[in-house]
């Protein structure tokens, strides 16, 4: 009798694989569980393998869209660029890059996730493993890991909408509240700045609740002009005007000042001082060096004009308290 029902056929009811496995080798054992060591793996392996290719595929597709080979990427192209009139070939062409670089990256590191997730879903269904409890289980998981890395994902989304906005970019020289300076790098997560004493500061972008960008388009170079009560106003601000005209037009600041400086007349009044004011408009992070070249050819021609500065020199200044210096 045990006999007998040994020698029955095992594969009766089963799939075609079965059958042909038993009717090839003879080994009932492993043609019963053929679907389990054979069918199911060939499954997840097709699976993995067309979850390869389409990952691969579209990680080209995305390289091919942020590479500009001279011109703006085309994943650029719909997007909102601040380029502005001041920015250089190089530096516009230098920030485009990172920026494809960056916004590509992220959307690789998407792809990837949501790829490979579709994978794991269908490998678990061919495995015949029950995914509602799975997926419930991942819920409550995945809350858990958001509130212990709430922070970690505001600084990832915060990098994401800077990237997409173009706040900034590498070369511009920003104010970010407690950090001032030129940025280095603009990470996803971190931005690096280096301010004028060489120090290098990382800051969260989740924590930067405001952007002041000195480096967009153009900067205004203000230079403002002390002089005597005594001294001749108009000829000062025609003189200063002039000057300021003319050095604009020489080198080294032809290439930096990009309109004729304005001379806006007395900025302020106080018992010592008439403060006059110039404005010029230069390329991005030129300013500084544009206020402090006027600043030494209005006062050499100051000298030679003899127009006074407010404290002439041998003054001596009396302190607030009393005392003198």
């Amino acid at each position: 009798m045990t006999t007998s029902l040994l020698s029955q056929p095992r594969c009766d009811g089963e799939s075609r694989l079965c059958r042909w496995i038993s009717h090839v080798t003879g080994n009932d054992w492993l043609a019963v569980y053929s679907d389990m060591l054979i069918a199911k793996p060939l499954q997840i392996l097709v699976i993995l393998l067309v979850a390869l290719l389409l990952r691969w595929l579209v990680h080209r597709t995305i390289t091919r869209l942020t590479r500009g080979n001279g011109k703006p990427p085309k994943l650029l192209q719909p997007l909102r660029e601040r380029q502005g009139e001041g920015l250089s070939g190089e530096t516009l062409a230098e920030r485009r890059s990172q920026r494809a670089r960056t916004i590509g990256s992220v959307l690789k590191s998407v792809a990837s996730f949501v790829i490979f997730g579709f994978a794991l879903v269908y490998a678990l269904k061919v495995l015949g493993v029950e995914l509602g409890p799975l997926i419930a289980s991942a819920g409550v998981v995945g809350v858990a890991l958001g509130f212990g890395a709430q922070n970690l994902v505001r600084d990832f989304l915060s990098g994401v909408f800077m990237m997409l906005e173009d706040q900034y970019g590498v070369g511009d020289w920003v104010d970010l509240g407690e950090a001032t300076g030129t940025v280095e790098t603009v990470g996803l997560r971190v931005t690096t700045l280096r301010d004028v004493n060489g120090t290098v500061w990382y800051v969260r972008n989740g924590e930067i609740l405001r952007v002041g960008n000195s480096s967009q388009g153009f900067a205004i170079a203000v230079v403002d002009l002390p002089i005597a009560h005594t001294s001749d106003v108009k000829k000062a601000q025609e003189v200063a005007a002039t000057v300021a005209a003319e050095a604009s037009n020489r080198e080294p600041l032809t290439s930096e000042v990009l309109e004729v400086p304005e001379m806006l007349g007395i900025n302020q009044i106080t018992a010592d001082t008439i403060t006059l004011r110039l404005t010029a408009k230069v390329r991005p992070g030129q300013q500084w060096s544009v206020q402090r070249r006027l600043h030494a050819e209005i006062k050499r021609a100051y000298d030679e004009e003899n127009i006074k500065p407010p404290y002439p020199a041998g003054r001596v200044m009396p302190h607030s308290d009393g005392y003198q210096s």
